[in-house]
């Protein structure tokens, strides 16, 4: 069953990158007592993630935290190899936090897992945006098409604001 506004989200760990390399980081860690902008992507350097959907959320992070959001996330099915070099590449590790979600246990425990397996990339997550209050879904956004990032996308998360 796919999480729903009202609930909270699962106890998981991602896997973030520090400065002293990858640590594990708990939900509660990254959303209890916090406000954050969450969002997932199919995969890093896919190009509607590269080139629409995280690229969006850099331009309008400003305007997002300026509505009392402490931390805009990204979630994918990556290892945090992978996301690091994309936060790198893009120059959005400074706006954005990368969460891995390396084996899938966000997004399967959330229903919002995505079988990608026809296009050789296995098990993924699927495009959706979220505003997450204290650990509690507030505003859910999920893609009908995972190739597409329009009602996903930080335009229209930062209209429901």
């Amino acid at each position: 069953m796919t999480i729903q506004v009202g609930e909270k989200l699962p106890d998981v760990t991602f896997t973030t990158m520090t400065a002293e390399g990858p640590q594990p980081t708990t939900t509660a860690e990254l959303f209890d007592g916090r406000k954050v902008a969450l969002f997932a992507v199919p995969g890093a350097f896919t190009p509607t993630c590269h080139l629409n959907h995280l690229p969006g959320f850099m331009e309008h992070a400003a305007a997002i935290k300026a509505k009392g959001v402490d931390t805009i996330a990204c979630v994918s099915v990556n290892d945090i190899f992978v996301l690091n070099a994309w936060a790198e590449s893009t120059g959005a590790s400074g706006d954005i936090k990368f969460l891995a979600d390396g084996n899938g246990e966000f997004a399967k425990a959330t229903g919002l897992d995505l079988d990608a397996s026809g296009f050789g990339m296995g098990l993924r997550l699927q495009r959706f945006s979220m505003v997450v209050n204290n650990g509690t879904v507030e505003v859910l956004n999920v893609e009908p098409q995972a190739s597409q990032a329009d009602v996903s996308s930080a335009s229209a998360l930062l209209e429901q604001m």
